[in-house]
């Protein structure tokens, strides 16, 4: 693809020592956060049961970390590039492990919710620093496009190992316990990054303007919250309040940026087309993908009986499929083309949600795990391949600030899918009748009919759960509709913003 960036020789990133062991530091941050976000789904069950929370609360606690990591991402990764990002990954690491304590010992819904908040705030130091480190390690375009791979790879990795070992401790301790696989992470990352990772920053880097940082933050979380707040109670004036505020700061962002000489991020990076398309294919992928990936755990738990280790087995297809397809997507393509790697990947994503509006209460295993097979490799080819674009698309001084953009998208995918189609679920599940007797309290989540069903009578549970699960599969599968349809759109969109977009080759 066209840069301004002139890669360095090859040889310059053979001669530079140590930098697979610096790589795999990095994947443990990785690996940090996507345990941290899979085992979540696997609790939520044990949290909706424990903390007894409403369904507009559980549906906050799965989506506002999203929603924090979102408005500070660009902040944070512009920060990086400024005071070293090596310093703020591990200061950042350090303060997910302390927090996610507090999120294990979290008393009440409100609580809960405050703590994955301020995980949000400690995960947005984390993805940008080890993808610009990445990009200032590995000058080599194809050992950039490798290590780049393993990256995602082991971002799926965490995806697999979360619920197999979250379920494990589900099994054996209480919930919390899963918040607290993140403390022997964390203290690895730490000890090893602090002797192996190269510090980087940006040589000129201007002010970290403070008010920039504000206006992200409002922004973003404006917006979101009012998508979210419409999408499950409708239009009201709070609401519209705080989308408009939300967008007036997103406006008040961009116009800061376009007149500062150093901005936090340079807007003209979406000029580029194929920069521009590849974040727009990433925020559009996670958005079709999140609502299932959120509901899918409760659909294993709760509605065909599985234990949490059992589950979190079941889920394993998808996590495989994306580390094989991760590790050669960079060589596909430059051996075929971009677009057509990440075009296919993402219909192939689409076709295998579609299948799983056929999903019942009985439907047996190899249906769902040839369907999550195909959507980790969709997905892994996808999301490597428009990583590596965003990466070679800027110079390595602004490194930070691209990467917190491409996890912003991720992010904000989300959070919006967890609100737009965790809400399709939600309204869905509502409007099931119980048999005479059902709390009301059972139409807030499956998880609630679950606990209302063990204080009733037999039979009344079982028409109870009955009832409650039919309706939580008809949403399951309107959700999943919704998906297919926005990421064969996507891979439509992609394969035209896309078009004429090469990797870079060594020089």
């Amino acid at each position: 693809m066209t840069s301004t960036l002139q890669p360095a020789p090859a040889t310059e990133a053979v001669k530079r020592p140590g930098r697979w062991l610096a790589l795999s530091v990095l994947v443990l941050a990785v690996l940090l956060v996507a345990v941290d976000a899979t085992v979540l789904g696997l609790a939520t069950p044990y949290i909706s049961e424990d903390l007894d929370p409403s369904g507009t609360q559980l549906l906050w606690i799965g989506d506002v970390y999203s929603f924090v990591i979102a408005g500070l991402l660009v902040s944070m990764g512009s920060l990086g590039d400024r005071i070293g990002r090596k310093r703020i990954l591990l200061v950042g690491a350090t303060a997910f492990g302390a927090i996610s304590v507090l999120n294990a010992y979290a008393t009440t819904p409100g609580l809960m919710i405050l703590a994955r908040a301020l995980l949000g705030v400690a995960g947005a130091t984390l993805m940008p620093a080890t993808l610009a480190l990445i990009r200032n390690i590995f000058h080599d375009p194809r050992e950039r496009s490798l290590a780049v791979g393993i990256w995602g790879a082991t971002a799926s990795a965490g995806t697999a190992v979360g619920p197999i070992v979250g379920g494990f401790l589900l099994e054996h301790f209480w919930w919390g316990s899963v918040f607290l696989i993140n403390l022997p992470v964390m203290a690895v990352l730490v000890l090893v990054g602090i002797r192996t990772l190269p510090e980087s920053r940006n040589p000129n880097p201007g002010p970290w303007d403070l008010l920039s940082v504000l206006l992200s933050l409002v922004g973003m979380i404006g917006v979101v919250y009012a998508v979210k707040e419409v999408a499950t109670h409708g239009v009201s004036w709070p609401t519209l309040a705080a989308g408009l505020l939300g967008a007036a700061a997103i406006h008040g962002f961009v116009h800061r940026q376009l007149t500062m000489p150093t901005p936090l991020l340079d807007m003209r990076l979406f000029r580029r087309r194929g920069f521009s398309g590849a974040v727009l294919a990433d925020l559009l992928t996670v958005l079709g993908m999140s609502g299932l990936v959120f509901f899918l755990s409760q659909y294993l738990q709760l509605v065909q009986g599985r234990r949490p280790f059992e589950a979190g087995l079941a889920e394993l297809p998808a996590a495989v499929g994306a580390v094989a397809a991760g590790l050669i997507a960079g060589g596909a393509a430059r051996r075929f083309s971009v677009r057509a790697v990440v075009s296919g990947g993402l219909a192939a994503v689409g076709l295998a949600l579609a299948v799983l509006t056929t999903l019942s209460e009985s439907t047996g295993y190899p249906l769902l795990g040839a369907a999550l097979l195909v959507v980790g490799i969709g997905a892994g080819f996808s999301f490597t391949v428009t990583a590596d674009v965003i990466l070679s698309s800027v110079p390595r001084d602004q490194a930070g600030a691209a990467s917190a953009v491409s996890e912003t998208a991720y992010e904000l995918g989300a959070a919006l899918g967890i609100a737009l189609l965790g809400s399709i679920v939600t309204a869905a599940y509502r409007d099931f009748t119980g048999p005479a007797g059902t709390p009301a309290q059972a139409h807030e989540s499956l998880g609630a009919a679950a606990e209302a069903a063990a204080h009733l009578p037999p039979h009344t549970a079982q028409t109870l759960l009955e009832a409650a699960r039919t309706s939580f599969v008809h949403g399951l599968h309107l959700a999943s509709g919704a998906g297919a349809v926005v990421l064969l759109g996507t891979a439509a969109a992609a394969w035209f913003l896309l078009k004429g977009q090469r990797l870079e080759s060594a020089g």
